[in-house]
């Protein structure tokens, strides 16, 4: 019964004595950053307006949408559905639908001219801007030094 309380006691006490500490981060940049670009187009002449200035206006915003497209591809990747179906041992039908989803923060406009009949805007997006936009929001950081008092 002696040794019993005395394991207790001793249980008790040692899981009484805990340490302070002062924990100091920091953030880790990764080695390195790469640099996409995209290239948006859109045509002048099918753009819904018979005023020839609205057209390029309106084709400078869909290649801009466009090019936005093309990054968000590069930086998320492309979702592929398909769908065939066969009767009487022949193809009656072939299905591919193409998703993009994601969101593009840091990307700045390169150029924006008509080529032709298109209009044409090319993006960049540098993940050192990206990476310190993320900074702003999400700190991922590590252990940088623990102090015991």
């Amino acid at each position: 019964m002696r040794l019993w309380f005395s394991l207790v006691i001793l249980i008790l006490i040692s899981g009484c004595t805990s340490r302070d500490r002062y924990v100091q981060w920091e953030t880790v940049p990764p080695p390195t950053f790469p640099k996409l670009t995209a290239v948006g187009y859109a045509p002048l002449a099918s753009q819904p307006s018979k005023n020839p200035s609205e057209r390029v206006l309106m084709a400078m915003q869909a290649s801009k949408i466009d090019a936005y497209r093309e990054l968000a591809e590069q930086v998320y990747g492309q979702q592929l559905t398909s769908q065939s179906k066969v009767g009487d041992w022949m193809l009656k039908s072939d299905e591919v639908k193409v998703s993009v989803s994601g969101v593009i923060r840091g990307a700045k406009v390169v150029r924006s001219y008509p080529a032709g009949d298109h209009y044409v805007t090319e993006l960049e997006l540098d993940f050192s801007n990206v990476w310190q936009l993320y900074q702003q929001q999400n700190r991922p950081q590590r252990v940088k030094q623990i102090t015991y008092f």
